[in-house]
């Protein structure tokens, strides 16, 4: 049986994340997805701080901008510039459409950004994309170095 890839999710919103974790169900994959609900419990858990410690670093990590505690641009700034977390692929999955919020998570180093469409099929779509190129195509950085 192929190895299961994990996943982080870092989204506040609980709609939002039931959404998401039900179109990773349509999988074809095995995948783990864990969820934290803001940015200060995002860096715990991929530092495997407090009650993270255990935690599984991630293939892949969704990110959204609007967080409570510590935005989303503070997040991907800190991860990419911490040597053991900077090479975790992450995409800005969120909502907003501003310019800035874009220009701004490239500058930071996100690996792409997409817009959250409402249309639950479009959204499908987009998670399924996500999921053959970020963990079939993509050749990524074995779960030793990220740790």
């Amino acid at each position: 049986m192929a190895e299961q890839s994990q996943i982080l999710l870092i989204e506040d919103n609980a709609a939002d994340a039931e959404l998401t974790l039900e179109a990773f169900k349509q999988s074809r994959s095995p995948l783990i997805v864990n969820v934290v609900r803001n940015g200060v419990e995002a860096l715990s858990y991929l530092r495997h701080e407090g009650e993270f410690s255990a935690s599984i670093p991630p293939k892949l990590i969704l990110l959204d901008l609007s967080l409570p505690c510590k935005d989303g641009h503070d997040v991907l700034a800190e991860l990419k510039t911490d040597p053991r977390l900077m090479s975790i692929p992450v995409i800005v999955l969120t909502t907003s459409r501003n310019p800035r919020d874009i220009s701004a998570a490239y500058k930071s180093h996100a690996n792409c950004y997409i817009r959250k469409p409402l249309d639950f099929d479009r959204f499908l779509a987009i998670i399924e994309a996500i999921e053959s190129f970020w963990l079939e195509i993509v050749e990524l950085p074995a779960k030793e170095e990220t740790r």
